[in-house]
């Protein structure tokens, strides 16, 4: 068995939670640039070249990239052959509550949904566990906006409405949405299991690789159809419309009642803030 030592989680915790927020992934950074690339309208061009300089004064003056800076989500990986001495949940939220001062990033968490009393540290996090073999611990943390989370949604389909439905359902998701998540959007789809599994299938996906293959040929050419026909729709960088609705799709699926088609759509702004790291 291997010890961790819970000041290593909160100390990692900390740091990510600052440089996810003023550092956006270099393979965002060139999506974006290749859809400036491909743009033809001069506003959506504009304003991808906005987006590209944001993130550039961001980083060069380690700034947020954005007001916003999210609720912290973890999928928290615990290696069965490890141990340690105390509240390991705990310890992320002090990390979070310690990078969100140091970082100067803004307080968005409330206590109750109706006083809206803020929490003035933004904790609670959202954790979700995964027990796994090994002696290591690994976390995949994001800071999520609250435009791009307001503008998702579950939705319980019918099996008979199968594929087609499913891009029904996304295309008039993202449609409906506009400018609201702050497009180009990477669209996170989660697809079976139950109602609350399809929410949290949806919320991984947005952590994939951004250039990686489903190895399902079925949901990799759903990714693919979805990709095109999203950028079809004319949305465009910010809702001023053009080519360039979103820069990825990505689907995750489980296995499902036989009554049940739970669909679950996760919208991300395009500055998807997330890391992972293993300790």
């Amino acid at each position: 068995m291997r010890n961790i030592e819970l000041l290593e989680v909160t100390n990692i915790v900390k740091k990510s939670v600052i440089d996810i927020n003023y550092n956006l992934d270099q393979s965002l950074v060139s999506l974006i640039q290749k859809a400036k690339n491909r743009e033809t309208k001069d506003l959506s061009k504009s304003i991808l070249s906005d987006i590209l300089e944001n993130q550039e004064i961001a980083r060069n003056g380690q700034v947020p990239l954005c007001q916003d800076t999210g609720v912290v989500v973890v999928f928290l990986e615990v290696g069965t052959e490890v141990t340690f001495h105390g509240d390991i949940y705990e310890a992320i939220n002090e990390g979070v509550r310690q990078g969100y001062k140091e970082g100067f990033l803004r307080n968005s968490m409330v206590f109750h949904p109706f006083d809206r009393v803020n929490t003035r540290d933004n904790t609670p996090a959202i954790i979700h566990t995964k027990l796994v073999k090994g002696d290591k611990i690994k976390l995949h943390i994001a800071s999520k906006g609250g435009g791009s989370e307001n503008m998702s949604k579950v939705v319980m389909l019918s099996p008979s409405e199968g594929i087609q439905g499913v891009k029904k359902l996304v295309l008039d998701t993202v449609f409906a949405a506009g400018g609201k998540p702050c497009p180009p959007i990477i669209v996170g789809i989660g697809i079976g299991g139950n109602f609350e599994k399809s929410a949290i299938l949806a919320k991984e996906a947005l952590f994939r690789d951004l250039s990686d293959s489903n190895p399902d040929e079925t949901i990799r050419n759903l990714e693919n159809e979805l990709y095109d026909e999203i950028n079809k729709l004319g949305v465009g960088p910010m809702g001023v419309g053009g080519e360039t609705t979103c820069l990825a799709v990505k689907i995750n699926y489980y296995p499902m009642h036989i009554a049940s088609l739970p669909v679950a759509i996760n919208i991300q702004c395009h500055s998807a803030r997330h890391t992972e790291v293993e300790l």
